[in-house]
């Protein structure tokens, strides 16, 4: 993950991520799993039906808020 971010621009650290998918398990967002992976220990994240919903609504909140940020800008050539 902190791979896949850093991809998209983001500098992010475990010390950061890790507390983060945390609070998102204990509040029933994601569910967490772990998995033998080449012999190493890996913890599996999903997204649970309440994640995605919260999911959902984040995104038309963003959307909104992009929109009315945006409605009177027009940039210049």
């Amino acid at each position: 993950m902190i791979n896949e971010l850093k991809n998209h621009g983001y500098t992010i650290s475990p010390g950061t991520l890790y507390p983060i998918l945390h609070n998102m398990n204990k509040d029933g967002l994601i569910e967490c799993t772990t998995e033998i992976v080449n012999g190493k220990q890996r913890k599996i994240y999903t997204s649970t039906p309440k994640g995605k919903q919260t999911l959902k609504k984040i995104i038309t909140f963003i959307k909104e808020l992009s929109q009315e940020v945006t409605h009177d800008f027009h940039p210049q050539h």
